[in-house]
């Protein structure tokens, strides 16, 4: 005698926990395009999040890097004193000025540490009848090693000659190749407002830096950039610690080597670089997240979709939901199918976006090289995980109407 097959989950009206996903699957496969144009507010939703965030982060890791690269284990003293953590003081009248004194009184104290006192101005230089406008920077042979900014042909600026007041000057990349074009520029005399200079070195490419030019910066001793500009003031003076942990030490003694030079006054103010960082960091980490909630949006829009199209979805159900009840089924199957349903076209959406979220944000990077592009896990689990508890959050009212239905009102449903 033939076994008889077994009972299916229609047959039956009850439903195991497999069998309800095997339902799901089932009634969305029977309307492809309603499911597809369903899950698609989902997918752009979480392809939206992953991409933005993904941008975001690269901008991030990208400033992070490049300010890194003008130097590490630094200290900024600018003149004027300023409250905020990290960021840089507001200087007005009044204030009281840094001078290659203190940077000398630094350097002579602290010995172990890098000081480069920094002057800065704008000039035209001139060569021949060619003529560019510069940054001149006014600075000492520390700086290079300070700023991570070296020569690559000739020399740069000796301590000798800022004692001195040699007036010798080290071209940027881009202030070379503009005024001298194939010529040799070491050895010729150039014009910076109204001294002569000779040129002594041309510094290595460094490129655009955060909109900055550091191809278009001329070096001279610090001491002719003070008489070249008729000022006893510095713009700042850099040190730099060995390492990160000499950091909190250097910051001590620089307060109190030049709080007892001004009269034991702190009328300026010393930033770390790291503390700068830091701020910048958590800054666009802000940017990050404020990015993906507004993508975020789109999520509860298909949220919308998928609450609106399982309620069409019940009612052309609704005979079919009395007949199973009337066979046995209890809320809960019921329940659970409808709600399965909605979390599957959640959950395959999510599956789809991210895949295409991530596929879209390395197009970009593949094809924008200075768009900084760094795709996150936590991006990626945040908004499938959001995609999942949208669809289950907007399915319990379809689940919960379909549950229910009274089967004799359901049967007679036309």
């Amino acid at each position: 005698m033939a076994k008889s097959s077994p009972m299916t989950w229609r047959e039956r009206g009850t439903l195991r926990p497999w069998d309800a996903a095997e339902a799901a699957v089932e009634n969305l496969a029977t309307h492809k395009l309603r499911s597809a144009l369903t899950m698609l507010g989902i997918v752009i939703g979480v392809m939206a999040v992953i991409m933005l965030v993904a941008v975001a982060e690269g901008a991030k890791r990208y400033i992070t890097a490049e300010l890194s690269g003008l130097g590490t284990n630094l200290l900024i003293i600018t003149p004027g004193k300023a409250q905020t953590t990290g960021g840089p003081p507001i200087i007005g009248e009044g204030t009281r000025k840094l001078t290659y004194e203190d940077a000398l009184a630094l350097k002579h104290a602290a010995n172990r540490y890098e000081i480069a006192p920094v002057v800065l101005g704008g000039s035209p230089i001139k060569y021949g009848n060619r003529s560019r406008d510069v940054t001149v920077v006014g600075t000492t042979y520390a700086h290079q090693r300070v700023r991570n900014m070296y020569v690559e042909v000739g020399r740069y600026i000796s301590d000798e000659d800022v004692e001195a007041r040699r007036r010798v000057v080290a071209l940027g990349r881009t202030v070379a190749r503009e005024l001298f074009g194939e010529l040799n520029p070491l050895g010729k005399l150039v014009r910076i407002g109204e001294m002569r200079f000779r040129v002594i070195g041309i510094m290595e490419h460094k490129g655009v830096i955060l909109g900055f030019d550091f191809d278009n910066l001329v070096f001279i001793p610090v001491r002719t950039a003070l008489e070249l500009y008729d000022t006893d003031r510095l713009l700042e003076i850099l040190v730099a610690a060995s390492s990160e942990s000499e950091i909190p030490q250097a910051i001590s003694e620089v307060t109190r080597i030049l709080t007892r030079r001004h009269d034991n006054k702190e009328d300026f103010t010393v930033t770390s670089q790291d503390a700068m960082l830091t701020t910048l960091r958590k800054i666009l980490h802000i940017f990050s997240w404020v990015l993906g909630a507004i993508a975020a949006i789109s999520l509860l829009v298909g949220g919308i979709g998928i609450m609106n199209i399982m309620l069409v979805s019940v009612g052309e159900r609704t005979r079919e939901i009395g007949l199973r009840k009337a066979v046995g089924a209890r809320r809960r199957d019921i329940l659970w199918q409808v709600l399965l349903e909605a979390l599957t076209l959640s959950v395959i959406g999510g599956a789809i976006g991210v895949c295409v979220g991530s596929g879209g944000a390395m197009a970009i990077g593949s094809m924008f090289p200075s768009l900084p592009v760094d795709i996150s896990l936590w991006s990626i689990w945040l908004a499938f995980g959001f995609s999942v508890c949208v669809g289950m959050f907007f399915g319990v009212y379809p689940a919960r109407k379909a549950a229910l239905l009274d089967p004799i009102a359901a049967l007679r449903y036309e």
